[in-house]
């Protein structure tokens, strides 16, 4: 993928005026950053929440569970923040940007010129039509939820990804009764496959969720919500939670590219003096040879850095070439995963047994290992595969060097014919 042009960056020297708009992980990141590398011009941070940064995983788990208030997500204790000396503008959004004339307008009417713009805006929570429903993506939807659910509360959660599955369980460990709909064969088929999913599907069932897949909902209603066909599934409380959107509805008309986010090059360059970083950005990971989007806290942060890093040398930029990587706590059960998943042609377990949900499986997307994902598992246990996918192995290699590294049965994996 060609480089996004540079012509029309400023030099260092010459960049006194940077702004970072997105106040999460992401923007706290770059504006560190900047900090750490010794830029000393005006820094400007926008966020839309009246929130000073903070942690968003805890918000489907210990907030949502009650067992953290948010004084604990916080990022940064607010003497940490002040000396990074920033312009801090909370609770007012960026409505558009004018990158011809480096300018960012602003909710309250300000408009704020840059020499520099890291767009760090996230995603907001996909809907559905009707009323009263909850979403999941802030903290005051985590509060608001919190403050629904025990025992004797009904909830129907419409989406069994990992921010649905994990509310699902939350729910359950405070006494809530949980209908959980997902239109696909089972919980979190699209990220990690059916066969993995099938163990998800297990656990929420043992817990006594109502687990109803292939079902589509097509309306939130005063008592519930609707499906496909009619029928009415009564709640006291639904939550959404069926993906999200990237916010850059404030971009339109600025001239620079948006297709499923903003788009980026392999730098998280954007345009002259712009860069995207965090769950907004699409850029084009050379680690996979392909574009991506990634809505997870590890990888907000590290391209928040080198977002920053490149924008303030650009003539020393460094690729953003990550492993992704994501973890999720669901019951008594410990996810984690690295790579790209999404996507992938074959699954399988090299250690341990998914009945008994511990067990690590990888996955082959072509004639490449892809992916590993562990439940239940010592972190130590994902090392060597972490290297491998990190480092381009063959599947072929892969499969070789686990087989010889176990029993004799299991050699003969790599003797008969290919598997695929």
């Amino acid at each position: 993928m060609a480089d996004t042009q540079r012509r029309g960056d400023p030099a260092v020297g010459q960049t006194r005026r940077i702004l970072v708009v997105g106040a999460s992980a992401a923007g706290l990141a770059a504006v560190e950053t900047l900090r750490g590398e010794g830029y000393d011009g005006t820094l400007t941070l926008v966020g839309e929440e009246p929130h000073a940064p903070y942690d968003r995983p805890p918000l489907s788990k210990q907030v949502l569970g009650a067992q953290w208030e948010p004084e604990r997500l916080a990022l940064r204790a607010q003497a940490e923040l002040d000396g990074l000396d920033l312009d801090l503008r909370l609770g007012v959004a960026a409505t558009a940007l004018d990158a011809a004339a480096r300018t960012v307008l602003l909710a309250d009417g300000t408009r704020l010129a840059y020499d520099g713009l890291i767009v760090a805006t996230g995603v907001r929570p996909r809907r559905l039509p009707g009323e009263g429903a909850h979403v999941l993506r802030t903290v005051d939807d985590a509060l608001a939820l919190r403050e629904r659910l025990g025992h004797g509360r009904r909830l129907v959660i419409v989406g069994a990804g990992f921010l649905g599955a994990e509310a699902a369980a939350v729910a359950r460990g405070m006494g809530t009764e949980v209908t959980l709909l997902e239109p696909a064969p089972v919980p979190l088929a699209h990220a990690v496959g059916e066969e993995v999913g099938r163990v998800f599907s297990a656990a929420h069932l043992e817990h006594g969720v109502d687990l109803r897949t292939g079902v589509t909902v097509t309306e939130v209603t005063e008592d519930g919500v609707r499906l496909a066909g009619g029928e009415l599934v009564d709640a006291d409380e639904v939550l959404v939670t069926i993906g999200c959107v990237p916010n850059t509805g404030w971009l339109e008309g600025s001239g620079l590219k948006v297709a499923d986010g903003l788009v980026c090059d392999q730098f998280c360059a954007a345009g002259p003096g712009v860069y995207g970083a965090g769950d907004v950005a699409r850029w084009y990971n050379p680690l996979f040879g392909t574009s991506m989007r990634i809505e997870h806290r590890t990888n907000a942060a590290e391209q928040g850095v080198t977002a920053a890093y490149n924008l303030l040398h650009p003539e020393a930029r460094r690729p953003f070439a990550p492993m992704p990587y994501f973890w999720s706590d669901q019951y008594d059960m410990k996810v984690q995963a690295f790579g790209h998943l999404r996507g992938h042609d074959e699954t399988v377990v090299v250690e341990g047994e998914m009945s008994e949900r511990r067990f690590l499986a990888i996955y082959r997307t072509g004639d490449r290992l892809a992916g590993a994902l562990a439940v239940g598992m010592p972190p130590k246990a994902m090392r060597p595969w972490r290297q491998s996918i990190a480092t381009g192995t063959s599947w072929h290699e892969a499969i070789r060097a686990w087989a010889w590294a176990t029993d004799a049965d299991a050699k003969e994996v790599v003797h008969g014919e290919p598997s695929f």
